[in-house]
């Protein structure tokens, strides 16, 4: 499979951002996943690919597009449909279903099928895990940084805590990850975007 460019992935984010204020937003907050994620795998080379890692890490929101009306406002009430949104914009581009699944496979710590009977989760049933180990390394580097206004870097703790509302087995997968990659160094994403750590 042929990775996509760095190029060719802020080309298409261009393509489908209602606005410029939602391509900065969104393509400001993948390319600092990508940036978090580079530095983990720096700590376990054999175990992904870095491409397919940093074209995952640019593409994972890519769904949050579908998700602006025509003034620009965000529906927040359905942004859990964003990765399977994602997924199928992809798809509609001609991207295999390797890159698709980082969109539908990243939200909290993986949305399973009982999460969405119980949650009434507005997306199609369905297990939404990452599995290959590129996957699971996007999805734990995405947790570092929020998107919310204003656009912040988050802490292990405060990552924790926010997970534990959804359960106590999102809390515990989260802290399995952080011992298997270890904690990245927000400090460089502070110096070169400006977002606080919460």
């Amino acid at each position: 499979m042929r990775v996509p460019s760095d190029t060719e992935i802020r080309d298409l984010h261009a393509e489908h951002a209602p606005t410029r204020e939602a391509f900065d937003l969104v393509h400001t907050h993948c390319t600092i996943v990508a940036g978090i994620a580079a530095q983990l795998l720096e700590r376990r080379p054999a175990a992904a690919d870095p491409d397919l890692v940093r074209a995952g890490s640019l593409l994972h929101d890519i769904g949050v597009y579908r998700l602006y009306d025509r003034s620009g406002r965000l529906d927040h009430e359905r942004y859990v449909r964003h990765g399977v949104l994602g997924r199928d914009l992809l798809a509609e581009q001609g991207y295999p279903d390797v890159l698709g699944r980082f969109c539908s496979c990243h939200t909290g710590m993986g949305i399973t099928r009982q999460d969405i009977r119980e949650q009434a989760l507005p997306i199609p049933p369905g297990d939404y895990v990452a599995e290959s180990p590129e996957e699971e390394l996007v999805m734990f580097a995405d947790k570092f940084h929020s998107k919310a206004g204003p656009p912040v870097l988050v802490s292990p703790d405060t990552i924790a805590t926010r997970l534990r509302r959804f359960g106590a087995d999102k809390e515990l997968r989260f802290k399995a990850l952080l011992a298997k990659y270890g904690e990245p160094d927000l400090h460089p994403f502070h110096e070169a975007h400006g977002h606080a750590v919460v």
